[in-house]
């Protein structure tokens, strides 16, 4: 039907309290949606940096491959001679005094001898090199051996 004046007045005054309350509405959850995303930035920012610590520590066992690592007897036949390869895949560091670990086990997996020691190699960033060592005395009675990589000194 017809509308007096006075009511067309309130309808559009109550339309206006409407729209007034939903930019209200609109402004909270905006303000909210920026505090939380300004909250995770900041949050993210730590975790970033103390992933960032781990990538640039030296890790020689990591970043030192064995290439190859062959094992032979000297002329008499009593001593473990290696030919190792080993390449350092580091970007960014070099790496001196490797230090190296020799097993020789016997047929039953058991460790007839351990033998420790230092190679004086200087590798840079993706240099690689073969190097001999006289190991040990070669045990009587091994079945296997095995030749790894246990540390080495670092620099930039």
């Amino acid at each position: 039907m017809f509308e007096t004046p006075q009511t067309a007045e309130k309808s559009s005054g109550a339309g206006m309290w409407i729209v007034l309350s939903i930019v209200i509405v609109l402004a909270i959850v905006g303000s909210l949606a920026y505090m939380n995303r300004d909250t995770s930035a900041k949050s993210a920012t730590p975790m970033a940096a103390a992933a960032a610590p781990t990538q640039a520590n030296a890790d020689p066992v990591k970043d030192l491959r064995i290439v190859s690592a062959k094992m032979d007897k000297d002329f008499t036949g009593t001593t473990a001679v290696w030919s190792v390869d080993i390449k350092n895949q580091s970007s960014i560091f070099t790496y001196s005094d490797l230090a190296y670990e020799t097993t020789y086990a016997g047929g039953d997996n058991s460790v007839l001898l351990q033998n420790h020691g230092k190679l004086s190699v200087n590798l840079g960033p993706g240099e690689e090199e073969t190097t001999q060592i006289r190991d040990t005395l070669y045990p009587s009675g091994t079945a296997w051996y095995k030749f790894r990589l246990t540390g080495a000194s670092s620099a930039k």
